[in-house]
C-alpha cells in the first residue's frame, strides 16, 4: 500500500481529546520495530473526520498548536519521512511535552513554598501597630460611639414618638367614646319623645272650622259610684303630676351632675327632701313596694341615687377600671335611660313593658351595685381597722410618758381620728360587729406587738431587791467571771457569751423601756459551744487530762451561781465551801470526786435560787440520770445559764427607770471613751452622701428652679432623716463603710430591718403579680398566703405558687404566668438585689412613706399621717404589710431620737466639717 494513502487514514491527533492522544502517542512510540502498518479501511474510516466538523482547539492545548507541533506534523508527512522518521519525531515531541511538564511543576512547587515561608514569616514576626492602624482603630471607636450615641437618641426619638402616638390614640379612642355616648343619649331622646308623641296623640276626627269649634262636654255621671271613680281618678293623676314634677324639680340629670362638683353631689344626694322625692316617684313607679320599712326604703333609694354618682364621677367613685367595675357602669347607665323614659311621659300612665323594663333594670343594677360594694367595703374595713389599730399602738407606745407631755399631745389628736374611723365603721359594718372587728383586731396586734412574757412568776427566789449602783454583777457576760485557769482549761472555744454588755443594754433600754435580754436567738449558738466544749472534755478523759476540765467546770458554775445570790447570805456560804475549787481539785486528784454528789447537791441548790418559772426545767434536769457525766454538765450549764438570764431581767426590771435617765450620759462617756480624739470619716462620708440626695430630691421637687433654694431648705434635720432612711430601707447587707461610727450598737438592728424590707418587697411583688393577674382588687389584704410566705426560702418558686394555691384557684394560663414572674421576683430575693421593676417601684413606696413619717415634726401631723398609712400603703400595693412598717417606723424613729440625742455634739462638729469642705470646694 503507498505510503500516502497510509497517510490519510492515520487520524488526525489534533481532532481528539488530548488525553486520547496522548495515549495514542504513546502507544506508537511503545511499539517494538519501527514498522507501522496500516489499519484497515473500516477502521481508519471511523478516525477520519472531515475538516468542517473538526472542533476548535482550546486554550488548554495551545502548546499542541505551537509552531515545534507543526514542524513535526508537517515533518511526518515530508518526503524524508517514512516510518523511521516518524518515529522519532514522536519521540522527540513527547520528550518535549515531559520536560515542559517537569518545568511547570518545579516553578509551580517553588512558588508555593514561597508563599509558605513568607506566610510562615509574616505570622511569626510581632506586629508593630503603627499610627495609621492606630488612627484607623481610633476612627472605628468613634464611630462605633458615634453609632451607639445615634442608635439611643434615635431610641429616644422612637420612645417619644411611640408615646405621643400612644397620647393621640388614647385622645381619639376617648373622643370616638364620647361621640357614641352622645349619639347614644340623642337616640334615647329621640325614642322618647317618640314614645311621648305616641301617647299624646289624638284620635282621627274631622277638621271644624273655627266658627264650628266643638267645645268640651261634661258627662255627667249616672250615679255616686261613677263620681267616686272620676274623682279618684282625677286625685291619682293629679298626685302624679305632684310626685314627678317634685323630683324633676331637683335637677337630677346626668348633666348636671357632671357639672356639679363631687362633694357637692354627695351632700345633695344625701339632703332628705332629695330621699323623699325620689322614694315617692321610685314607689309610684313600682320600683319599690308601698308597705316596706322606712329603712329599706331609704337603703334602696340611695342605691338607686348612687347610679348618678357612679356615671357623673367614676373616677371618685371607683377606686379601679375593673371588669366589675365596667359591669356596674353599664347596668347605671340602663337603668337611668329606662327612668328618663319613664319620667318624662308621666303625667301619663307609663305602659307596663315599660314599668317592667325599668324595674329589670333596677334589679340588674341593685344585683351589681351590692356585688361591688360588698367587694369594696370589704377592702375598706380592712383598710379603716389598719388604721384604728395603728393609732392604739401609738397610744400604747405614748401613754406611760407622763414627764414629756407626749400622751397629752398625742390624745385628742388619737381619739378624734379614732372617733372618725368608728363612725364609719359602724355604718358599714353595722354598730355590734364594728365593736366586735375593732376588739378582736386590737387584741391581735397588742399580742403581736408585745412582749412574749413567761407565765408565772419571773423573781428569782435567792434574789433581793437591787439597788441601782449594783446592776453591774448581773449584767456582766457570764465568760468574764471565768479565771484564767479556767480559760487556761477550756482552751480558745469557750461558750459564747450569753449576756450583752453594759453599753448595749443600756442602749437598748433607751430605745425600748420594756427591753429584756432574750435567750432565744442565743440559744442555739450557745448549745453548740457548750457542744464543743463537751467534745473537747471527751478528747481529754480519753487522754487521761479530764481532770482540769473537770475543775473548770466547777468554778465556772461557782462563779455563776455567786451572782445569783446576795452577799453575806446563807446560800452564798454554802456555794463558796461546797464549790471549792481547791478541795474539788485535790478530790479530783486522788480519784475520790463523786460525780453523783455532786449533782445531787446542784439539785438541791438550783430549787432554792432560781424563779419558780423555771421549776420545770430544773425539776427536767433533776430526773435526768443520764450516765454520761458530761453531758449531765452541758445541761446543768444551760439551766444555770438560763438562771443567769432570769436573774438580769429581773434586775432591769427593778432599776430600768434609773438606768433610762442614765442611759444618755452613760452612752455620750461610753462613745467619747471608745473614739477618743480621732475623726469620724465614716460619720462624716455619709453625711456628705445624705446631704447631697436631700439637695437633689428638693431640687427635683422645687418649681421656681433657683439653686439657693434647695440649700436652704436642706435642715440638718432633713438631711439626717435622709440619712437614716438610706441606711436602714434597703435590701443589700449592710457594709462596714456604710455604717457610720455613731449608730455601731445598732449593726444588728438595721441589718434585721433590711432582711425584713427584702421579706415585705419580694412577698408583696409575688402577690400584688397574682391579684393582677387574677383581677383583684390590689387593696384586698391576704395577710393569710404572706404569713405563709414569710418563713418560706427564696429558692422553691414553687411553694410560694402552692400559697397562693391553697385559697384561690389558678387557670393554667395564669399559673405559667405567676411562675414566670416569681421566679424573677426570687431572683432578686436570692441576690438581695433589686432589679425587677415591680419591686423596685414598692422599695421605693417604702422608702417614701417611711421618710414622710419621719419628717413629720408637729404631733397633729404624726397622727394624720399614721391613721392614712394603712390607706396609702393599700393603694400601694402593700396592705399586708401596713402594721409592720408602722412598727418599724416607730423603731426607726426611736432610734433617730436616741442617736442625736446622745451624739449631738458629734454630728455638730461633722456638720461643721463638712460645710467648710463645702465652702472650700466652692
Amino acid at each position: 500500500m503507498p505510503h500516502s494513502d497510509s497517510s490519510d487514514l492515520e487520524p488526525d491527533p489534533h481532532a481528539l481529546h488530548p488525553t486520547i492522544r496522548e495515549e495514542i502517542q504513546d502507544l506508537l512510540m511503545s511499539s517494538d520495530n519501527d514498522t507501522i502498518h496500516a489499519p484497515p479501511a473500516h477502521i481508519a474510516a471511523r478516525f477520519s473526520r472531515s475538516s468542517n466538523l473538526r472542533r476548535k482547539s482550546s486554550a488548554a492545548s495551545s502548546r499542541r498548536n505551537s509552531l515545534s507541533s507543526h514542524h513535526s506534523s508537517r515533518s511526518s508527512r515530508s518526503a524524508h519521512g517514512g516510518p523511521y522518521s516518524t518515529h522519532v519525531a514522536q519521540h522527540l515531541r513527547r520528550a518535549s511535552i515531559i520536560e515542559t511538564r517537569k518545568a511547570r511543576l518545579a516553578d509551580r512547587a517553588a512558588h508555593a513554598e514561597q508563599v509558605r515561608l513568607r506566610a510562615a514569616m509574616a505570622k511569626a514576626a510581632p506586629r508593630a501597630s503603627t499610627s495609621s492602624e492606630e488612627r484607623a482603630l481610633a476612627a472605628k471607636q468613634a464611630r462605633e460611639k458615634f453609632l451607639a450615641q445615634v442608635a439611643a437618641n434615635c431610641a429616644e426619638e422612637v420612645k417619644r414618638a411611640k408615646r405621643v402616638a400612644e397620647d393621640t390614640r388614647e385622645k381619639k379612642a376617648a373622643e370616638h367614646l364620647k361621640l357614641k355616648e352622645d349619639i347614644q343619649e340623642r337616640l334615647a331622646e329621640a325614642e322618647r319623645r317618640r314614645s311621648l308623641l305616641q301617647h299624646q296623640r289624638r284620635p282621627r276626627t274631622v277638621t271644624l272650622n273655627s266658627s264650628e269649634e266643638r267645645k268640651p262636654v261634661l258627662k255627667k255621671p249616672q250615679d255616686e259610684g261613677e263620681a267616686a271613680r272620676v274623682i279618684q281618678k282625677a286625685w291619682r293623676n293629679l298626685k302624679r303630676r305632684r310626685i314627678v314634677s317634685d323630683f324633676l324639680q331637683l335637677g337630677l340629670t346626668l348633666e348636671n351632675i357632671q357639672k356639679t362638683s363631687f362633694e357637692d353631689v354627695g351632700n345633695l344626694l344625701s339632703q332628705d327632701k332629695v330621699l323623699e322625692a325620689t322614694m315617692r316617684v321610685l314607689k309610684l313607679y313600682g320600683v319599690q313596694d308601698d308597705d316596706t320599712d322606712s329603712d329599706c326604703d331609704k337603703t334602696a333609694t340611695r342605691t338607686f341615687l348612687s347610679a348618678f354618682l357612679v356615671l357623673g364621677h367614676p373616677a371618685q367613685v371607683l377606686s379601679k377600671d375593673g371588669e366589675q367595675e365596667k359591669d356596674l357602669i353599664e347596668k347605671a347607665k340602663s337603668l337611668l335611660l329606662c327612668f328618663d323614659l319613664v319620667a318624662t311621659t308621666s303625667f301619663a300612665p307609663p305602659s307596663t313593658a315599660q314599668l317592667t323594663t325599668l324595674s329589670e333594670a333596677y334589679t340588674s343594677f341593685q344585683v351589681a351595685f351590692t356585688a361591688w360594694k360588698d367587694r369594696d367595703s370589704s377592702v375598706l374595713l380592712d383598710t379603716m381597722l389598719a388604721q384604728f389599730v395603728e393609732l392604739d399602738a401609738i397610744w400604747q407606745s405614748v401613754k406611760n410618758d407622763k414627764d414629756g407631755h407626749v400622751a397629752e399631745d398625742y390624745r385628742e389628736g388619737i381619739q378624734h381620728n379614732q372617733t372618725l374611723l368608728l363612725v364609719r365603721l359602724k355604718r358599714l359594718a353595722g354598730p355590734d360587729r364594728a365593736l366586735k372587728m375593732i376588739r378582736e383586731a386590737i387584741r391581735k396586734s397588742r399580742k403581736a406587738n408585745g412582749k412574749a412574757k413567761l407565765a408565772g412568776d419571773i423573781r428569782p427566789r435567792a434574789a433581793s431587791l437591787p439597788s441601782a449602783d449594783v446592776v453591774a454583777p448581773s449584767l456582766t457576760p457570764v465568760e468574764a467571771s471565768i479565771s484564767s485557769t479556767a480559760a487556761n482549761a477550756l482552751g480558745d472555744r469557750k461558750p459564747a457569751p450569753l449576756l450583752p454588755d453594759n453599753r448595749t443594754i443600756m442602749h437598748e433600754l433607751a430605745i425600748n423601756k420594756e427591753y429584756r435580754i432574750d435567750i432565744r436567738p442565743r440559744t442555739e449558738m450557745r448549745e453548740s459551744a457548750i457542744q464543743a466544749v463537751s467534745d473537747k472534755m471527751r478528747q481529754g478523759f480519753e487522754s487521761e487530762v479530764g481532770d482540769i476540765f473537770v475543775v473548770a467546770m466547777a468554778e465556772t458554775l461557782r462563779e455563776k451561781l455567786l451572782n445569783l445570790v446576795v452577799p453575806g447570805k446563807s446560800l452564798h456560804t454554802l456555794i463558796s465551801e461546797s464549790l471549792d475549787t481547791t478541795m474539788i481539785a485535790n478530790q479530783v486528784n486522788m480519784g475520790v470526786f463523786s460525780y453523783q454528789q455532786f449533782f445531787g447537791f446542784m439539785n438541791s441548790l438550783l430549787p432554792k435560787i432560781c424563779a419558780p418559772v423555771r421549776d420545770a426545767e430544773v425539776k427536767a434536769l433533776a430526773e435526768d440520770q443520764t450516765s454520761d457525766p458530761i453531758e449531765r454538765l452541758a445541761k446543768l450549764n444551760y439551766v444555770v445559764d438560763l438562771l443567769s438570764v432570769d436573774h438580769a431581767n429581773f434586775s432591769l426590771q427593778m432599776n430600768a427607770p434609773l438606768l433610762i435617765k442614765e442611759a444618755i450620759s452613760y452612752e455620750q462617756k461610753c462613745f467619747a471613751r471608745s473614739v477618743g480624739n480621732q475623726p469620724l470619716s465614716k460619720t462624716s462620708q455619709w453625711w456628705s452622701q445624705a446631704r447631697q440626695r436631700t439637695l437633689e430630691d428638693i431640687a427635683r421637687r422645687s418649681t421656681t428652679g433657683s439653686t439657693s433654694m434647695p440649700a436652704s431648705r436642706a435642715t440638718p434635720d432633713r438631711i439626717y432623716m435622709q440619712g437614716i432612711v438610706d441606711l436602714s430601707i434597703g435590701v443589700a447587707m449592710l457594709r462596714e463603710v456604710d455604717l457610720p461610727e455613731t449608730l455601731e450598737l445598732d449593726r444588728a438592728r438595721i441589718n434585721r430591718i433590711r432582711g425584713d424590707i427584702l421579706r415585705m418587697v419580694i412577698i408583696s411583688a409575688i402577690l400584688l403579680t397574682a391579684k393582677n393577674l387574677m383581677r383583684r382588687d390590689v387593696r384586698s389584704q391576704w395577710k393569710e398566703q404572706a404569713q405563709r410566705m414569710w418563713d418560706l426560702p427564696f429558692e422553691d418558686a414553687s411553694a410560694f405558687i402552692a400559697a397562693i394555691e391553697s385559697r384561690y384557684a389558678l387557670p393554667p394560663t395564669t399559673k405559667a404566668q405567676l411562675s414566670g414572674t416569681t421566679e424573677r421576683i426570687l431572683l432578686d430575693g436570692r441576690n438581695r438585689q433589686v432589679s425587677h421593676p415591680v419591686v423596685k417601684v414598692l422599695l421605693q413606696k417604702i422608702k417614701t412613706h417611711v421618710y414622710t413619717r419621719l419628717l413629720a415634726s408637729s404631733t397633729d401631723e404624726r397622727v394624720k399621717l399614721a391613721s392614712s398609712a394603712s390607706q396609702v400603703l393599700s393603694s400601694g400595693g402593700l396592705p399586708e404589710f401596713a402594721l409592720q412598717i408602722g412598727a418599724l417606723v416607730d423603731e426607726v424613729h426611736k432610734v433617730a431620737d436616741v442617736d442625736r440625742e446622745a451624739h449631738g455634739k458629734w454630728y455638730d462638729c461633722v456638720i461643721e466639717a463638712v460645710n467648710r469642705e463645702e465652702v472650700v470646694g466652692a
